[in-house]
């Protein structure tokens, strides 16, 4: 199985390289906390693209999925809308939540939420047993510093090392992108904002050996 990552097009999902693949992941920001029209845009665009299977989640911009889940899957008909809630395809289990840490004051805040507790209940709703965990935020530590912050989530640390998924897929934070591996799971910041405004390739994994076919680096930790 291969499969597409990306995420952050940032309403520039047509200048955007992707990869022939079984399944397509987008891990939330495809607009600019704007219309409509922007959501049914990139829609349009998840509609030519010719993979078998697409999944999508909410980011911190996409203000329209945030006002109202059902009306979201509506709007996203093209693909998969995953709104704390988990999908099969082709035997892989792939759990999708767009809930983040609050950013900053310039930031577009939909789906942000205090850390502590109110985060910890959304992550708390992950099941046991999935094989894909996306999300829009990465974990603490993990492919999420933007200059020496880390912009991460603790809690949903917590919860990636309690369930154990094999992989963990995420951007938000565009001054990372590729995987690294840390005991049972990979991580992989998918994000396709580069320096300067340059713009990257989604990813394209492999799903059975854990490497990327195209895009981004690698690497692992113990």
């Amino acid at each position: 199985m291969r499969i597409a990552l990306f995420s952050d097009t940032h309403a520039l999902h047509g200048r955007i390289r992707i990869p022939e693949a079984d399944l397509l992941i987008f891990a939330g920001d495809m607009t600019h906390c704007r219309t409509a029209r922007d959501v049914a845009d990139f829609n349009d665009f998840l509609g030519r693209l010719p993979h078998r299977h697409k999944i999508v989640v909410g980011g911190n911009h996409d203000h329209r999925l945030a006002h109202d889940s059902r009306k979201a899957k509506e709007l996203l008909s093209a693909a998969v809308y995953l709104f704390d809630e988990a999908v099969t395809v082709a035997g892989i289990t792939i759990y999708g939540a767009p809930w983040q840490p609050l950013f900053n004051d310039r930031a577009c805040d939909a789906f942000a939420l205090p850390r502590g507790k109110a985060l910890k209940e959304k992550w708390d709703l992950i099941p046991a047993g999935i094989d894909i965990l996306v999300t829009h935020t990465p974990p603490i530590g993990i492919l999420d510093q933007d200059g020496p912050v880390s912009h991460g989530c603790s809690d949903l640390s917590a919860a990636v090392a309690a369930r154990k998924p094999r992989y963990h897929v995420f951007g938000h934070i565009h001054s990372h992108h590729g995987l690294v591996k840390i005991g049972p799971t990979t991580y992989i910041n998918c994000n396709v904002q580069g320096k300067n405004g340059a713009l990257r390739s989604a990813l394209l994994l492999d799903y059975e050996s854990g490497a990327l076919l195209e895009g981004g680096s690698s690497t692992a930790r113990p």
